[in-house]
């Protein structure tokens, strides 16, 4: 945690911001290691502090590392205020992608005499580079997957309700020692795997259907994110067509994705393959995103996206065409970037699976 405080300390330097206030959830415990559910931390040159309330004062001091755990008031401004005046911080920022307008007068109206300072990424720019223990955690979030994707495709068939089929999904990565999933698990069958996010529902899965499954588990707070497509029995030529084509584009993407592409560049190189076939306006979303401690972070692979992917970030390479009336096809993998190339964390097949 040191390491990663020092980083943010010369981030702040060298934008001219003495201190700082983090309370979204993954930043907090990214800088100080505290697993909460309530806290905020304050991140000066000199000090870092972390307020929580009385039910998390024990478990703060032995997770936080390094820092000072003071126990705040019935309201934590009026604690954090007397904290900034102590050390006569009298300017602040904070994570404006976090703090609402509420929050934002609520700070204002209690620490009288301090400027305040919104600021975006300042964490999330560190976060996007994943460190040794982090890649490991990644790792393990993706086998878990890899593995309850393989315990589950047996109770994929007519007669089952895609909400049947998650909960399969989801006993199966607990038993395979995930924390929890990272979001709401997708299982989108016949014409509903044309919604790209088409949330687990009590649709009943019928013969012939193509069936989307998306979903991802935490391990030590940290996540995967894969997405399979499946038949059940024998496809016919058109889903045959549709899988060929996402999964050329998907792969062809893999073998391009590396360090110093811009996210557009790598989004682009899936997007021609998609395009040239005729079903450019069907892959309406973003070729990927980061994933770490969230599901969704920095950085991007999208059409609009200049960001330079960098050694170290973990990005998902995810295309899909989606056909409303008929149903939708995606594959995803994260993968970790280098100079050379890339590592594609989950390893369940990615041709069309027949059941």
């Amino acid at each position: 945690m040191q390491e990663r405080l020092a980083r943010l300390r010369r981030a702040l330097g060298e934008a001219g911001i003495p201190a700082i206030l983090v309370s979204k959830p993954e930043n907090r415990r990214y800088l100080s290691g505290f697993t909460g559910s309530a806290g905020v931390l304050v991140i000066s040159a000199a000090e870092a502090l972390l307020l929580t309330d009385g039910r998390y004062v024990e478990q703060a001091t032995q997770q936080a590392e390094g820092f000072t755990v003071i126990r705040h008031a019935s309201d934590y401004r009026d604690t954090l205020g007397s904290a900034l005046a102590d050390r006569g911080l009298e300017r602040l920022a904070f994570e404006q992608d976090v703090v609402t307008y509420g929050a934002y007068e609520g700070l204002r109206e209690r620490l009288a005499g301090v400027t305040l300072l919104p600021r975006e990424g300042l964490v999330e720019g560190l976060r996007a580079h994943k460190g040794d223990e982090e890649l490991t955690r990644l790792r393990r979030a993706a086998a878990i997957a890899d593995g309850a994707l393989a315990r589950t495709l047996a109770s994929i068939r007519p007669g089952v309700k895609e909400s049947e089929v998650a909960l399969e999904l989801e006993q199966a990565m607990r038993r395979l020692g995930a924390e929890g999933v990272s979001f709401e698990t997708i299982i989108a069958s016949g014409p509903r795997s044309a919604l790209p996010h088409g949330i687990a529902s009590d649709r009943v899965i019928q013969a012939g259907d193509l069936v989307v499954l998306d979903f991802g588990c935490r391990f030590q707070g940290y996540c995967s994110d894969i997405t399979r497509t499946v038949v059940v029995g024998p496809p016919n030529p058109r889903q045959v067509e549709l899988h060929a084509l996402v999964l050329e584009a998907q792969q062809a993407a893999v073998k391009a994705a590396r360090a110093g592409l811009q996210g557009r560049e790598l989004d682009a190189v899936a997007r021609r393959i998609i395009t040239a076939a005729g079903y450019g306006e069907f892959f309406g979303h973003g070729l990927g995103h980061g994933v770490g401690l969230a599901v969704h972070e920095p950085p991007r692979a999208s059409r609009e996206s200049e960001q330079v992917l960098e050694d170290r970030m973990v990005v998902t390479i995810e295309p899909g065409v989606y056909l409303p009336g008929f149903g939708g096809v995606r594959i995803e993998d994260a993968v970790v970037l280098s100079a050379d190339g890339c590592e594609v964390l989950t390893s369940s097949p990615r041709e069309l699976i027949r059941l």
